[in-house]
């Protein structure tokens, strides 16, 4: 079963960028050297993003390999294929690592189970729904990217190949 899907390092300082390219390349098998531009959104960092193909589970494992970097802001995507739903990973310094199962048209699956946690929060005043839906659906990690999302635009896409 291959996918595809995106890698989107929204920020990172310069030291760690290489860093980034050696992870990524670990968990693709392939050499990897990322185009890197600077992040106006956060002056002194850089971002970069590319398209990548592989095994479902890349996706997993892209965002394993990048998480334990408290600086680094990022997003992994992935498209469903047969046997497997699509994924989403969000990382944030302040958040940690945000993930969801997608459907083929990119909406959030969110299990049932995580929604009856959330009704046991709200009923026992614990918080509110609305705030409980919001962090099921990524909402808190949505709002500290968007800004270096805008940033991003127009910047390079480059196709990569996981070696099987």
């Amino acid at each position: 079963m291959t996918t595809r899907g995106v890698l989107y390092v929204h920020s990172a300082p310069r030291a760690l960028c290489p860093h980034v390219e050696w992870a990524v390349a670990g968990v693709l098998g392939t050499r990897v050297s990322l185009d890197w531009i600077r992040q106006p959104a956060a002056p002194g960092t850089w971002r970069s993003e590319f398209s990548w193909q592989g095994q479902a589970g890349t996706a997993s494992k892209l965002a394993s390999a990048l998480r334990g970097w408290q600086m680094l802001r990022f997003e992994v995507t992935s498209e469903p294929c047969a046997g497997a739903e699509g994924e989403r990973y969000s990382c944030t310094p302040d958040l940690g690592i945000f993930h969801a199962v997608t459907g083929i048209h990119g909406d959030i699956l969110i299990p049932e189970d995580r929604l009856r946690a959330a009704l046991v929060r709200s009923r026992a005043e614990e918080t509110d729904l609305e705030s409980e839906i919001a962090r099921l659906l990524g909402k808190p990690w949505d709002d500290e990217l968007e800004p270096f999302r805008y940033a991003g635009e127009g910047a390079p896409v480059r196709w990569l190949h996981q070696v099987v």
